[in-house]
């Protein structure tokens, strides 16, 4: 079969050339298309179940709120781990699921099991909702909103709050690919009652009374319409509560002499704030508004965080002046970083190849055509990639070996070279002549060049077989390379003869080239090596022995690591301030631990953003006494006191542990942080867990 796929591509050049074509512009296509990230999401299948529960203890979420869920969600099937936790106001489930389930039959399953976990929660305790469906990953773009220098007294952190959520909030959601917004910071507006008791008693009314006025005092109602032809009157009553005065003449009930009592006689009429459990700041200059866009897990990260730029820009011209909103963690500059350093090493990876493969070839003809097979490949693969949902990162494009992907096609062209010398010299081939020469050479060797690269692609089968957070770092490599291997294979007995039939020189002339006198210099090196070796047999296996127990003892005693830590550009900070502390105290310390990096490393640190507590969607649920710094870097070309990012975070360890007796630091990076936390519910590498029936004991 193989022969007549060789003999077909050689006589029917125009339809190798055509498909050739469509290769190109559908790989050019499915580029744009392609899911760009920096490295594969590796965060476990999981469903967050959230319940907001104010004012309530953590003894009595876990016994009233966090328990019932956990019993109820213990049934569904393919579950791998239910985790949670009970904080102050706060209850967080996350069940994980085997990663062959589909999410959203995960989510299905949740959600019918919720109504049942409602009816055992009491009434008032909280409701129980799902997280939005995102991931490690998901945490695309971060900014803060703040009052510009001369506006702070118009905008303070209330209003900047109202801003965010009504107006920023408001036209993200619409984005495609975006999960939800969560909005951090600031004061929640509310319509507060503040009651008089006193009065109360006076007039001889309950606060239940005062409620049920509230509610019936805040609402439309509709009517049927009168008909007066030829116009019909349609009847509405309008009864919702616009501003404070509504609140403040609401009537609770008439005296018994017929005089109403209003509201704003039995106490004050104000506006007030939810309680709060978290805060964001900027800089150490104090409070500020924030969010998080998250993405919807499995969507176009590249794609949407486009789409989010362009939607920011739009916003800011709907901002009242005086009010600024600027990202503070873009995930568009870890993406490029890591899409330039795989653009890097392939471009200098396929110069070389190329160099190498006509220095080599002795042929400039034959080694151009043996490296086009490099970009048609990738092509190849970036559509199949595309086909089968495998993203693009460091881990799939950066793993791509072209010395790999042309070893059938050198193996083919090289084979045509050998044959064509083989012939007279000074003559020159009719095309004829020149596809049955190439058919000839290419049919003789293409057993030993599709051998050798199914060897490969079996080496890079065990990698498929890989589960859990191996599989998903791994198994994107393996099928990027296998489908570049694949392509290569195709157009190796396709695009490359045809090419040799067409291009290679007719004119056969015969004369040593700059390849023949490598390859000698070579073999006078190699071909006494190699004699010896064969003499000395026994010398040769005792040593090769020597070398390879040598190895293994240099290997147990080398440090192992996963895979190594991506730089990220940033730091992500866990900052601890005792345990108890008031929301206040924590935003004082992140206010002067800012303060400190950027008085003591101008030259290295950019930004400071400090996310306290936690944010209006907790799925990141921190207590009020924690806090994320996100340090922002400046490029390293700036830098000062090092040019090493580890040595840089103990140089800050050492300057904050020093000033800020009292509170701890743990030096990580975002997306780490947030994968560590995902996947195993704590953020550092290495984590003691005590847990048992008896906490004291």
């Amino acid at each position: 079969m193989l022969d007549s796929i060789i003999k077909f591509s050689i006589k029917n050049k125009l339809i190798i050339g055509v498909f050739i074509v469509g290769l190109i512009g559908w790989g050019m296509y499915s580029i744009k298309q392609l899911p760009i990230d920096a490295v594969p999401d590796i965060t476990n299948n999981q469903v967050q179940i959230i319940t907001s529960a104010p004012s309530q203890s953590a003894q009595d979420i876990e016994r009233l709120v966090t328990f019932p869920i956990e019993m109820t969600m213990a049934s569904i099937p393919d579950i791998e781990e239910v985790r949670s936790f009970s904080r102050f106001g706060l209850s967080v489930v996350t069940v994980v699921f085997k990663d062959n389930v589909d999410i959203y039959w995960a989510r299905q399953q949740i959600n019918e099991r919720l109504f049942e976990a409602k009816n055992k929660i009491p009434d008032g305790v909280g409701t129980p909702t799902m997280a939005p469906l995102t991931s490690g990953l998901g945490e695309i773009y971060q900014y803060t909103i703040y009052a510009e220098k001369g506006y702070e007294k118009q905008f303070p952190a209330m209003e900047l709050r109202s801003i965010q959520d009504w107006i920023v909030r408001r036209q993200l959601l619409g984005i495609e690919g975006i999960a939800d917004v969560s909005s951090f910071g600031g004061f929640l507006k509310q319509y507060e009652v503040a009651l008089q008791p006193e009065k109360l008693v006076a007039l001889n009314i309950s606060i239940n009374e005062v409620f049920e006025a509230l509610a019936k005092n805040n609402e439309n109602t509709g009517g049927a319409y009168i008909d007066k032809n030829p116009k019909a009157y349609f009847i509405r009553s309008q009864g919702l509560i616009e501003k404070l005065d509504d609140i403040k003449n609401s009537v609770v009930k008439n005296t018994s002499n017929g005089m109403p009592i209003l509201i704003k006689d039995l106490g004050k009429v104000q506006f007030g704030s939810a309680v709060r459990y978290g805060a964001m700041t900027r800089n150490g200059e104090g409070e500020v508004v924030g969010a998080i866009v998250m993405m919807l897990k499995g969507a176009n990260s590249s794609k949407v965080i486009k789409n989010v730029k362009e939607r920011i820009s739009q916003i800011k011209e709907s901002l009242p002046e005086g009010v600024a909103i600027k990202p503070f963690l873009d995930r568009t500059k870890l993406v490029d970083k890591a899409i330039n350093t795989v653009s890097t090493n392939l471009i200098e990876g396929a110069l070389i190849v190329i160099f190498i493969l006509v220095l080599f070839l002795g042929n400039l003809r034959a080694g151009l055509i043996v490296a086009s097979v490099i970009p048609l490949a990738m092509l190849f693969a970036i559509i199949l990639m595309n086909l089968f949902g495998v993203s693009g990162n460091l881990m799939s494009l950066g793993a791509i070996d072209f010395g790999i992907i042309v070893d059938g096609s050198v193996i083919i062209v090289e084979a045509t070279l050998h044959y064509l010398g083989k012939r007279k010299s000074g003559i020159k081939l009719t095309q004829k002549q020149m596809d049955e020469e190439v058919y000839s050479s290419a049919s003789k060797i293409r057993t030993s060049a599709a051998f050798g690269e199914i060897i490969i692609l079996i080496v890079y089968l065990p990698i498929l077989a890989l589960v859990g957070v191996e599989g998903k770092m791994f198994r994107p490599m393996a099928i990027a390379v296998s489908f570049a291997i694949l392509g290569a294979f195709i157009l190796s007995l396709t695009y490359v003869p045809m090419m040799s039939a067409l291009f290679l020189n007719k004119n056969l002339k015969h004369r040593r080239t700059i390849s023949d006198k490598i390859i000698d210099a070579i073999q006078r090196v190699y071909t006494p090596a190699l004699e010896f070796v064969l003499a000395n047999k026994k010398k040769v296996i005792f040593g090769s022995i020597l070398i390879f127990g040598l190895s293994i003892f240099t290997f147990s005693i080398m440090g192992s690591e996963f895979i190594p830590s991506l730089d990220e550009g940033d730091f992500a900070v866990e900052t601890r301030v005792s345990t108890g502390s008031s929301l206040t105290h924590t935003i004082d310390a992140v206010n002067k631990a800012s303060k400190i990096l950027l008085k003591e490393f101008p030259n290295e640190v950019k930004e400071i953003v400090g996310k306290i507590g936690s944010s209006e969607i907790p799925t990141d649920p921190m207590p009020i006494e924690a806090a994320d710094l996100m340090i922002i870097l400046k490029d390293k070309e700036d830098w000062k006191v090092t040019d090493s990012k580890n040595e840089l975070a103990e140089l800050m360890q050492k300057k904050l542990d020093a000033q800020m007796v009292g509170v701890t630091f743990g030096f990580q990076q975002p997306i780490q942080m947030r994968f560590n936390e995902l996947m195993t519910g704590v953020r550092q590498d290495v984590v003691l867990k005590v847990y048992g029936e008896n906490l004291d004991q």
